[in-house]
């Protein structure tokens, strides 16, 4: 399954943010909890340099809890901060601010002693699509700013944002990268959404999430649609959830499609239970 999506925008986004960065005083990268690994930009690190930064890791809700303190810890150990974020309950944003206070700490005390008192905190957001940054950002401002969807793009310009308190956030579009080498990092950007559905056909990319879903547990599948499904391929399983889920065409036929669809769908926004695709690896 060949999967490849690089909107014109996000290169002139590269290189936007790479103009922005002598104007903010720190970096905050927003990631999935679920895919930690694969929902990193590799181009990130080169792009941002010695800039402070902080790693965000949004819809830890959706993601098993185990596994956040397991990539917390590889954070740690990288020397990077890092908080998990609940998008539901607004959990660590707070967290977030100390944080950016914390790492801005002696720039802003270098700024005083020239004069410049009480300014801003500058901060700027960057991640892949669909990763949570407007969510992040409506949590952050106590509004509903920043444009929310569950589609990648919705974010097409930079744009500043203010904070209650001395924050001041600017926004920036989503970016993937060119090409994607690595297959399996190519599937978990695909199965959580930061990839246009549109690119992609369905039917295998759910196939291939089932696989991967059995691969951690069986017990999600079983569980949510009330299936024996322990020794099933993954295409008798979709058969399966699909005659329990009515999801049948004239003539009697499971409609793989739609079934595709409820999976997947399902699996993004949480109802398969808290699931994270990949674990870090620990010294």
């Amino acid at each position: 399954m060949n999967i490849n999506w690089y909107p014109g925008h996000m290169k002139k986004t590269k290189e936007t943010i790479k103009k922005s960065l002598s104007m903010v005083d720190i970096v905050y990268e927003v990631i999935d909890a679920r895919i930690p690994y694969s929902s990193r930009n590799p181009d990130i690190d080169e792009i941002i340099g010695n800039k402070p930064r902080l790693i965000i890791m949004a819809k830890k809700d959706l993601a098993d809890e185990k596994a956040n303190e397991l990539w917390d810890i590889y954070f740690k150990q990288k020397g990077i901060p890092s908080i998990n974020v609940d998008n539901l309950k607004n959990e660590g944003i707070e967290d977030i601010v100390k944080m950016s206070y914390k790492l801005t700490e002696e720039k802003i005390k270098a700024l005083e002693k020239k004069g410049i008192k009480n300014r801003p905190i500058r901060v700027m957001i960057i991640g892949i699509p669909n990763v949570g940054k407007s969510t992040l950002i409506n949590s952050l401002t106590k509004r509903k700013g920043a444009k929310v969807g569950n589609k990648p793009g919705v974010t097409k310009t930079n744009q500043w944002i203010k904070i209650k308190g001395n924050l001041e956030l600017l926004d920036t579009p989503g970016i993937l990268w060119p090409k994607f080498e690595d297959k399996d990092i190519a599937l978990n950007l695909a199965f959580t959404g930061a990839i246009k559905d549109e690119l992609l056909d369905l039917e295998t990319l759910a196939l291939e999430l089932v696989k991967k879903l059995n691969s951690i547990s069986p017990d999600f599948l079983t569980n949510r649609y009330n299936i024996i499904n322990t020794k099933k391929s993954a295409y008798d399983t979709i058969m399966e959830i699909g005659k329990k889920r009515g999801c049948i065409v004239k003539g009697g036929e499971v409609d793989f499609l739609k079934t595709s669809n409820i999976i997947l769908d399902e699996f993004r926004r949480g109802y398969l239970g808290k699931i994270t695709l990949e674990l870090p690896e620990i010294n």
